[in-house]
């Protein structure tokens, strides 16, 4: 099986986030044309017998496969229930995987964070994209916001001056491809420190910022004729990248970075923009190797 006939995975472990990306990651396999399948991490637990979570498992992957059927009736599901620890059952599974989708925060932890640990490990690990499905909406409004999101076409990619943005630029225009109409609008922040230490221009903000716009259509180049369906748009913002990609993430279908080198000092295989993206994001994110 090559990698583009993997499945999409989705991960559920009963709370409203996680049903929000699972309906995200069906609409998003019959996009694809490809099988979902879904998976409940039990987690280890002494006190509850393996009996019990088994039963648990099996009735909350029986309503997650009955979510699915009436988001999309056609679709090839399948489902899993390993024991492990989430994470790290989800990053071994990500071997066998097109693309992973989970939800911004499961059911455990502090009900003020952004974006739960697991979603977060996951994300810096996993040898697949991984989708973080935020919705930026409150619990009870699931359902309504994962239907406006649809309405949304824009793929929003923030790509760097270097190899990392090979990936991201081909994930993105991929997706783009599955929605028909999408505009992808391809970002890329620089600043004057930026621009010296990448060799640029140094005191001359508009030489700088013709150089950002060069940047942009060397990375870019050949793409618009392989992909002549999909409108692209380019983007050189001086300033914060990262709060570009968030304000463009609450009207996007997608916004899609790379898992670049450079956060290992945050404790993840994330840079600083794609920690800040992921973590504020206000609608779903993809992080690609690279």
């Amino acid at each position: 099986m090559t990698t583009a006939e993997l499945p999409v995975i989705a991960a559920v472990d009963g709370s409203w986030r996680s049903y929000e990306a699972l309906e995200w990651a069906a609409r998003d396999a019959v996009r694809r044309g490809l099988a979902l399948t879904i998976v409940h991490v039990r987690p280890l637990n002494l006190r509850t017998s393996q009996e019990e979570q088994r039963r648990e498992a099996e009735e909350l992957l029986a309503e997650a496969v009955g979510r699915v059927a009436q988001v999309a009736p056609t679709l090839h599901t399948s489902t899993l229930a390993p024991m492990d620890f989430p994470a790290a059952s989800l990053t071994a599974l990500s071997e066998h995987a097109s693309l992973m989708v989970l939800g911004s925060r499961g059911l455990g932890g502090f009900r003020s964070l952004l974006i739960g640990s697991n979603s977060l490990t996951t994300a810096s690990m996993a040898r697949c994209p991984v989708v973080v499905v935020h919705s930026g909406q409150a619990e009870g409004e699931g359902a309504e916001a994962a239907e406006a999101a649809e309405t949304f076409s824009d793929i929003v990619a923030g790509v760097a001056a270097d190899e990392s943005s090979e990936a991201v630029l081909d994930f993105a225009f991929e997706a783009a491809t599955t929605r028909p109409g999408a505009r992808l609008r391809i970002v890329h922040g620089w600043t004057m420190f930026s621009s010296m230490l990448s060799g640029g221009p140094v005191f001359d903000r508009d030489a700088a910022a013709g150089a950002a716009e060069r940047t942009l259509a060397e990375l870019t180049a050949g793409r618009p004729e392989k992909y002549p369906q999909v409108e692209v748009v380019q983007e050189p913002v001086h300033g914060s990248a990262s709060h570009t990609l968030v304000t463009a993430s609450a009207t996007a279908a997608l916004t899609v970075i790379g898992r670049r080198k450079g956060g290992e000092e945050l404790g993840f295989g994330l840079s600083p923009v794609a920690q800040t993206t992921l973590t504020h994001a206000l609608g779903p994110v993809a992080v690609v190797p690279c």
